[in-house]
């Protein structure tokens, strides 16, 4: 690519699904890309702050060397009804990593949103702490405790626009790409077993590999028939959210003049499976790779 192409990045919420923009946002500089601006919600709020502030190395570094014991041991779990979980040890934790900074001295234009849950507003930061506006926009109900700032009380903001497309200043002379990890079934993926440079995500000895295989023989292993399981009033709830955000999602997208479209399944894995990022990066820089292949092509 002779000339770089520039891009508007938009970013959703998602929890750990999230890690794939980590993906993505590589696969697009492998090709010559720049991003000129990212609006970002939730995790996307996190990975495209990131981004912004030229700190991917330190931050991918970081949450990828987290096993699940480490993740446990960064959620400060509390008995309030306002979220079981507070929120702050694991953004403290980052910023050892990370060290904060404002927003508006970012080399790349950089905004996200969370919500006022007394008013019921959308709040748009693109100026101030980037850790703070980071945390409001990643209070996932129930989950985290709502994010004090000022004189407001946050939560995420992706209860009311989970891809914050209309953050985007400028579509002009730039190539829209969005990002959802909110998709439907049908864009689940099998996970990758190799990262970009094949080293193995689950190491099993050989021998244990064989064991396995000879006792299989003798000893089959029974189909046992799947139950159906019954669902709380609580998560009767969470599904309900779910599936009304995830419709959400798609009338956003068909809102906008948007380009390219990276869908990562909701089922491909859950909210705080942390551990897992080197996996999800993967899938997101595969799926970046079909996305922009298309967009290339039909280009040439």
């Amino acid at each position: 690519m002779s000339k770089k192409k520039k891009v508007s990045l938009v970013l959703s919420s998602g929890g750990a699904r999230g890690l794939a923009h980590v993906g993505v946002i590589e696969e697009l500089e492998n090709r010559g890309y720049e991003i000129a601006e990212i609006a970002g919600c939730s995790v996307g709020a996190l990975v495209g702050g990131m981004y912004a502030a030229d700190k991917m190395p330190e931050f991918k570094d970081w949450i990828c060397n987290l096993d699940r014991l480490d993740v446990f041991s960064l959620m400060d779990f509390t008995l309030s009804s306002r979220g079981f979980i507070r929120g702050e040890k694991v953004y403290n934790a980052l910023k050892k990593v990370v060290k904060d900074c404002q927003i508006e001295d970012l080399s790349i234009p950089f905004s996200c949103n969370a919500v006022d849950y007394k008013s019921g507003q959308e709040h748009i930061f693109r100026e101030g702490s980037l850790f703070a506006a980071i945390r409001a926009s990643g209070s996932i109900p129930t989950v985290f405790q709502p994010a004090r700032h000022v004189r407001y009380e946050f939560i995420d903001g992706g209860v009311l626009n989970p891809i914050p497309i209309s953050l985007i200043s400028s579509h002009e002379n730039r190539t829209l790409v969005v990002v959802d990890v909110n998709g439907a079934d049908h864009w689940l993926v099998a996970p990758p077993k190799k990262d970009s440079k094949g080293k193995s995500y689950i190491s099993i000895p050989s021998w244990l590999q064989d064991y396995h295989r000879k006792m299989i023989q003798y000893f089959p292993e029974e189909q046992k028939e799947e139950k159906q399981a019954s669902l709380s009033s609580f998560s009767i709830i969470s599904r309900s959210f779910e599936l009304l955000q995830d419709r959400f999602c798609e009338l956003l997208i068909e809102k906008y003049p948007v380009d390219v479209t990276v869908r990562i399944a909701r089922k491909q894995a859950g909210t705080l499976e942390f551990h897992r990022a080197a996996e999800m990066i993967e899938i997101g820089r595969d799926l970046a790779k079909t996305a922009l292949d298309k967009l290339e092509d039909g280009n040439n």
